[in-house]
């Protein structure tokens, strides 16, 4: 069976300049989502990414599976990881991979930035 893929941005500075040796708040979620991933039991592939081009939308973040649609979510933090996963398991489970709003985590109910068909190329 096949798992979503939640790739997050790293290098997000969630709209605002870092202070010298601070660590970009994108790293900070992911690193929140390694630690709570370290669950046997879940069943998400966590992907890094350098910059999503997402800047004005604070930290961001994307979740892909083969044959769904790929949902990219915004105004994203550390505080959001928990709700991340369990939109992971619904999305999932979804056909598409649509999440409705009133099927998200209340946190995630307007994080949903942009989504893309599935692609599929031909050899």
């Amino acid at each position: 069976m096949s798992q979503p893929r939640l790739i997050v941005c790293t290098t997000c500075r969630a709209g605002r300049p870092l202070a010298e040796g601070e660590t970009p708040p994108g790293a900070l979620l992911h690193a929140a989502l390694a630690a709570a991933l370290g669950h046997p039991d879940t069943n998400i592939q966590l992907q890094a990414a350098t910059c999503m081009a997402n800047c004005e939308q604070g930290c961001s973040a994307a979740i892909a599976m083969p044959g769904k649609w790929t949902y990219v979510l915004g105004h994203l933090s550390p505080g959001h990881a928990a709700d991340l996963l369990a939109y992971a398991a619904i999305y999932a489970a979804s056909a598409t991979g649509t999440v409705m709003p009133s099927r998200r985590p209340a946190s995630l109910g307007r994080a949903v930035i942009a989504r893309v068909p599935h692609l599929e190329y031909a050899a």
